[in-house]
C-alpha cells in the first residue's frame, strides 16, 4: 500500500483544510492502521483494489478489539475522507467504501454545572489577591463567560481583547475568526490582569503567561480548572470544555436564541449545538415528572 498517497492527503489537509496538528495526527494514524490492516489481513497491496467488505471486515476487528462505537466512527470518516480525496485526485475511480455505515453510538448529553454552583465558583470562592489568584479566576470567568475552547483561550492574545467595545476576538477551528462580546464583569477583571501584567513588566504577547513571562500550556489550563471546579462541584469530569458546555446549556435554558449560540460558539452548523437543548428537554420532563399529579400513571 503506497503511504505517500496518505503522506500527500495529510498535507492537503493541513494546507487547504488547515485542521490541527493535533487532527492531522489522528487522521494519519487512522488511515496507517487501515493499511496496515488491508495488508496484513487482507492482503491488498494496492489501494484501487479496495472494496465495501474490506473497510466492514475493519470495522469488525476493531469492535472485538472492544474499541467504542465513537472511535470506530472516527476512523471510518478518515478513511471515507480520504477515498474522497483520492476519487477527486483521479487515483481510483470508483468510491466503493461510500456507503458503509458505522456502529450506532448512544447519545450523551453535554455534562454541565448547575448554576447556583457557579455562582459559588465566582461570586463565593476565595482567590488569593496574588499574581496566580487574579489570572486564575480570569481563566475560570473568561471559559464560563464567553464559552471558548481551551485552545482558543492559550491562543488569547493581548491585542485581541477590545476593551472599548467589549469584547474579544477568537481564532477558532480551521483559522475562523470570530468576535465575542463580553460583560462588564469580565472586563474589569481584563483591566485588572493588564495591570498586573503591566506593574510585573511581563511583556509576552499571550494573554495568560506565568510569572516567568512564559504563555501558560493547554495542561497548566486544565489544572487550574479542575482544582478549582473540584471546591463546588463532584461532577467526575472537571474539565475547560465542561465550562464550554455550561455557557451553551445556560444560556439556552435562560431563553437565548440558538442560533445565537451558534456563533458564539463558533460551530460550522446548527447540529453541533442542538446537542444543548436535550438538557433542557430533559430538565423539563424531570420537572414533569416532579410536579404534575399524574404523570406517574
Amino acid at each position: 500500500m503506497d503511504g505517500s498517497l496518505v503522506d500527500i492527503y495529510i498535507e492537503y489537509l493541513k494546507k487547504i483544510k488547515k485542521l490541527s496538528p493535533h487532527t492531522l495526527v489522528s487522521y494519519k494514524n487512522d488511515l496507517l492502521q487501515f493499511q496496515e490492516y488491508l495488508l496484513n489481513e487482507v492482503g491488498r497491496n494496492t489501494i484501487k483494489d479496495v472494496n465495501h467488505q474490506d473497510l466492514r471486515g475493519f470495522v469488525a476487528k476493531l469492535m472485538d478489539e472492544g474499541i467504542q462505537a465513537k472511535s470506530v466512527n472516527r476512523k471510518i470518516s478518515s478513511v471515507k475522507s480520504y477515498f474522497k480525496f483520492l476519487l477527486k485526485e483521479g487515483e481510483i475511480k470508483h468510491n466503493t467504501i461510500a456507503k458503509v455505515q458505522g456502529p450506532k453510538t448512544p447519545k450523551k448529553l453535554p455534562v454541565f454545572v448547575e448554576e447556583e454552583n457557579i455562582n459559588t465558583l465566582l461570586d463565593k470562592v476565595v482567590f488569593e489577591d496574588s499574581f496566580n489568584g487574579i489570572r486564575d479566576k480570569l481563566v475560570l470567568s473568561l471559559l464560563y463567560l464567553t464559552g471558548i475552547r481551551r485552545s482558543e483561550l492559550t491562543g488569547l492574545n493581548n491585542n485581541d481583547v477590545d476593551l472599548f467595545n467589549n469584547e474579544i476576538k477568537v481564532l477558532g477551528k480551521r483559522n475562523k475568526e470570530r468576535i465575542i462580546p463580553i460583560s462588564l464583569e469580565l472586563k474589569r477583571n481584563l483591566e485588572t490582569w493588564f495591570n498586573v501584567k503591566k506593574e510585573k513588566d511581563l511583556s509576552c504577547e499571550y494573554m495568560f503567561v506565568s510569572s516567568q513571562n512564559k504563555p501558560l500550556t493547554a495542561n497548566q489550563i486544565y489544572n487550574i480548572v479542575k482544582k478549582h471546579l473540584s471546591l463546588v462541584t463532584s461532577l467526575h469530569k472537571k474539565s475547560p470544555h465542561i465550562l464550554r458546555h455550561t455557557f451553551a446549556t445556560h444560556l439556552l435554558n435562560n431563553g437565548a436564541d440558538i442560533n445565537a449560540v451558534k456563533e458564539l460558539l463558533g460551530h460550522s452548523s446548527l447540529a453541533a449545538t442542538q446537542i444543548y437543548t436535550h438538557n433542557n428537554i430533559e430538565k423539563l420532563k424531570q420537572t414533569y415528572k416532579q410536579a404534575h399529579p399524574r404523570s406517574g400513571n
